[in-house]
């Protein structure tokens, strides 16, 4: 099959010689045969695709689960038999390149521990299918980098799990902070924390992408962002600190806290933990307070301001439900992604800034 060239696609849309840019994913989305659903293979089937996501696929309008690839046996007949799961759609970490040739897989959803993600994004773009990413995107903006070049290369869209990004209780307090319905943004107040108990998991190993801050960290980081509308200029300070030094081993760190520095002087005070449930964001602005508890909760999100209650109440997993079909529909529209690949290396250049300030003691510009 032959692409239209891009000029021949923006004439037929009207748009050709304006000065509105399209992205090559968008583009790409527009000269793709229309489907009305898409099918999504999700890669790992850990808890999160299992108790949240393979759920969240049966609540949704413009996507659908259509296959899986695991590397357990199993897995793979349990989900075949819960979900009718035809065999062609099975596939395995060594055959997954042949997902190039099923029309039924639309988006390839990497849901396997960060150290991987580099890979298997890489991958998955290769197939020329559209790629989803569970966070945090990488470990370090290299590697961020070079998931986005590949998708780039390939012509396909990537979205990275954000979910909060679609919550409707997040968009409300974004847009008063946006609008400045209560003035300016003065101050931040963040933390997110559960306490993990577990010994051997992929969190407490540092070489498979361990650490709170890739994992809690991103919801803090995330939080301080969306809540000031503003990008960090600098980290200020951060200390790692752990109560288990036999689970959370040669420093790597179960707790931090650290402080943001954003323009005009707008202080954000972060922490992020395995060691303790908290969760919450208070967003202190010149004419009241915006405060969210859980601003991050799997159960969902919930706050309050000078304004009223922002408490739209929904169903789990729901959230999970709402992310992907906006993203389905954002390919299915030719939009560009709401959560796109940049947005996820954002998150890592700062939380490696917050690592280097706290193995320096010192303040950490971030570029």
């Amino acid at each position: 099959m032959q692409l239209t060239s891009r000029r021949t696609v923006l004439k037929a849309l009207g748009l050709a010689g304006s000065t509105i840019v399209f992205s090559p994913n968008s583009l790409l989305a527009c000269m793709a045969p229309k489907k009305e659903k898409l099918g999504v293979a999700l890669v790992g089937l850990g808890y999160y695709s299992t108790d949240l996501l393979a759920p969240a696929l049966q609540q949704t309008t413009h996507c659908y689960l259509a296959g899986i690839v695991t590397g357990t046996p199993a897995k793979a007949e349990s989900w075949k038999a819960k979900y009718n799961i035809p065999d062609k759609n099975i596939y395995n970490y060594q055959n997954m390149g042949e997902i190039a040739n099923n029309p039924d897989i639309d988006v390839i959803y990497i849901v396997l521990p960060p150290s991987m993600h580099e890979e298997y994004v890489i991958k998955a773009a290769g197939t020329g299918k559209h790629v989803w990413c569970e966070k945090p995107m990488a470990l370090t903006v290299q590697q961020c980098q070079r998931m986005i070049d590949a998708c780039k290369k390939n012509k396909v869209s990537l979205a990275l799990g954000y979910r909060l990004q679609h919550e409707p209780n997040t968009k409300e307090y974004r847009r008063i902070v946006q609008q400045q319905l209560l003035g300016k943004v003065t101050k931040i107040n963040v933390a997110a924390g559960y306490r993990d108990n577990r010994t051997d998991h992929w969190k407490q190993k540092r070489e498979m992408g361990g650490g709170v801050m890739p994992d809690m960290g991103v919801y803090a980081i995330q939080g301080a962002r969306m809540g000031t509308n503003m990008e960090p200029i600098a980290v200020l300070s951060a200390k790692a600190s752990t109560t288990r030094p036999e689970i959370y081993k040669n420093g790597l760190d179960e707790t931090m806290t650290y402080q943001l520095e954003f323009p005009g002087g707008v202080i954000a005070d972060l922490k992020s933990s395995f060691g303790e449930n908290v969760n919450f964001l208070d967003i202190t602005c010149e004419k009241g307070t915006i405060n969210m508890a859980p601003f991050s909760g799997y159960s969902g999100v919930k706050g309050s301001s000078p304004l009223g209650t922002i408490n739209h109440p929904y169903p789990v997993p729901m959230q999970q439900a709402m992310q992907m079909d906006d993203d389905a529909l954002s390919i299915l529209q030719g939009k560009t992604m709401q959560v796109p690949g940049e947005e996820g290396l954002r998150d890592v250049r700062i939380f490696q800034a917050i690592y280097e300030a706290a193995d320096t003691g010192k303040r950490v510009s971030i570029v």
